[in-house]
């Protein structure tokens, strides 16, 4: 599988970014608007619906309309492993159904004194077969402008002005 990585230093406290990204408001927040994204359901591990945190066992189906343009993109998103120790973090996230042949993405979060270490990873197949395989990592090309996005927004609404 073709793989994108990106990692970016966070001037806020790890409790606050892990805290950010445990909800589907952070995901809302974070995902670019020329996605046009819509959460249609979210179910935690129990069945629950609209749980306070995505724990793993969670799921969410949600919907993106790239730039506007042609039909809604349907996904559902489960939380697969959620793990929290002293000062470190992660959770990952695998596409059960949606726009990928195959995505698999983990989120990581590291304490460095008053700061935070975001590591994004995601390993992907785009669609069609041989030919998808083939051309997966050109998928960057659009992962790029949207997780660039994504940790600029980040760092714009957790960081305190100087």
């Amino acid at each position: 599988m073709a793989t994108y990585r990106r990692e970016t230093r966070i001037e806020a406290p790890f409790e606050e970014v892990w805290a950010f990204h445990s909800t589907t408001d952070g995901l809302e927040a974070l995902t670019p608007e020329f996605m046009h994204l819509e959460v249609e359901d979210v179910t935690g591990p129990d069945g629950d619906p609209d749980p306070d945190e995505l724990d793993a066992g969670s799921r969410i189906e949600l919907s993106v309309q790239p730039f506007g343009v042609g039909p809604r993109q349907r996904m559902i998103s489960a939380i697969t492993e959620r793990t929290l120790e002293d000062g470190s973090g992660m959770f990952r996230d695998v596409m059960e159904s949606g726009p990928f042949a195959a995505w698999e993405h983990t989120h990581q979060f590291f304490a460095d004194g008053d700061e935070t270490v975001v590591v994004d990873h995601v390993e992907y197949r785009l669609p069609g077969g041989r030919i998808g395989r083939v051309l997966s990592p050109l998928g960057r090309i659009g992962l790029e402008p949207m997780f660039r996005d994504r940790h600029r927004t980040t760092k714009r609404l957790l960081e305190k002005p100087t």
